[in-house]
């Protein structure tokens, strides 16, 4: 009976809220809504995931406490939701982080000029052509690499973590620093425009989980920099030679020249553009 009742009245309550609803109430739940969905998708993937279900069981044991008079156990999660309030800012930091990075990259360049614009540059065609050169020739002789072509977010902090070249993009120059047993290979070359920033440089591995086996450092590092950056990351395998696209958290593999020259010059020419889904994603998946 108690059950009912309780409906009975939120009912009541949600059609008296419904009647003297105004404009700016609906605004400011499409807004609440909008915030909670973008938190949800960026957390889609992560280890939160799982936080987020132990706190709903948590949750659901509290209500259900309250329902059945266990005082004491509804006097503990309290007292641990008292705590959890200011923890849950510290075990959701790099969720944050990266929900607030990606706000960070809404298109407010169009009124504030506060980002590099790739789309400036003259010769895209030119560096993309010499950009899949390279990764052909390397994909053949199975050498590894990563290449990544700054956009809109600036790749400053990243950028710190390596060896600065500031030369004009080349085949040549591309293959000769991914050379096995050589002191950049290892890292990541950053391309800004024309030029080749920096090499060598170290980038944050993806926390996602849902991967395949077959991904090794490097794509799990191209898929940690998409995430938090608008970048277009081109990946070789070491083991396969398979070419990759890392983009916004999704990779594209198996790509050849003809299909690697077409997705890089519909995400970076200007003369070209055309919406980023033109780019069929492989969905990430860990391998049964």
């Amino acid at each position: 009976m108690n059950v009912i009742n309780a409906i009975e009245s939120f009912m009541g309550y949600a059609f008296n809220y419904i009647r003297i609803l105004r404009i700016s109430d609906i605004f400011d739940i499409l807004i609440v809504a909008a915030a909670i969905y973008l938190l949800l998708m960026n957390l889609k993937g992560t280890r939160a995931v799982q936080l987020l279900k132990g706190i709903g069981v948590a949750i659901a044991i509290y209500l259900l406490s309250d329902i059945l008079k266990l005082t004491t156990v509804k006097y503990i999660l309290g007292q641990i939701f008292t705590i959890a309030t200011f923890a849950i800012f510290v075990i959701f930091q790099p969720e944050l982080r990266n929900l607030l990075e990606r706000v960070g990259r809404l298109k407010i360049g169009t009124f504030v000029d506060l980002a590099f614009d790739a789309s400036s540059v003259e010769n895209t065609d030119e560096v993309i052509e010499k950009i899949v050169n390279a990764a052909v020739n390397m994909s053949s002789t199975k050498t590894g690499a990563l290449i990544v072509i700054e956009r809109g977010t600036r790749l400053g902090e990243y950028m710190n973590s390596g060896t600065m070249l500031d030369a004009a993009v080349s085949t040549e120059l591309l293959e000769n620093i991914f050379v096995p047993n050589t002191p950049l290979h290892d890292g990541a070359v950053i391309v800004r425009g024309d030029r080749i920033i920096t090499a060598g440089c170290v980038l944050p591995l993806t926390a996602n989980t849902n991967l395949s086996s077959e991904l090794g450092t490097r794509h799990r590092a191209a898929i940690g920099l998409s995430e938090t950056s608008d970048a277009v990351i081109v990946v070789v395998s070491e083991e396969t030679g398979k070419i990759s696209i890392a983009l916004k958290g999704a990779l594209t593999r198996n790509l050849n020249e003809i299909s690697l020259k077409r997705a890089l010059t519909k995400l970076l020419n200007v003369n070209n553009q055309k919406p980023v889904g033109a780019i069929k994603r492989m969905t990430l998946r860990k391998s049964k």
